[in-house]
């Protein structure tokens, strides 16, 4: 009976063990700020002569954006973005690729949905480009 129970408590505690490992990524915003500003912001005035400010869009239209997976007309993939290889691209010359290259793609990528979601037109903290 105590090896019954013994095992019904490890089983119990390896699920709860896995479920937490399998809950997803939360964003840091505080993360997703900085590479925003320094990598996006910075990109859209050199390229675009205009930044574009998180509060440009609703947390809909953002979240549009993110699943559309849609940069420059369709030509690159947001992702594309987030990369290690696009870090590695341009990190000697972009202070924050090359602070945040070890950062694995996903979790960066939520970081600036975090971000935006916050600073959004309808976000908690509507904020601009600077």
């Amino acid at each position: 009976m105590k090896g019954k129970f013994t095992l019904g408590v490890l089983t119990l505690m390896l699920s709860a063990g896995a479920m937490s490992a399998a809950q997803a990524y939360d964003g840091d915003w505080k993360r997703g700020r900085i590479y925003y500003r320094q990598v996006c912001t910075v990109c859209h005035t050199t390229e675009l002569k205009k930044a574009i400010g998180p509060n440009e869009r609703t947390q809909a239209e953002w979240a549009a954006f993110f699943k559309n997976d849609k940069h420059g007309k369709g030509k690159d993939t947001v992702k594309h973005f987030f990369s290690k290889q696009y870090r590695d691209s341009i990190k000697a010359t972009n202070a924050a690729a090359a602070k945040f290259a070890a950062v694995p793609d996903n979790e960066l990528l939520e970081d600036v949905k975090a971000f935006l979601n916050r600073s959004a037109k309808d976000g908690d903290a509507p904020a601009g480009c600077s």
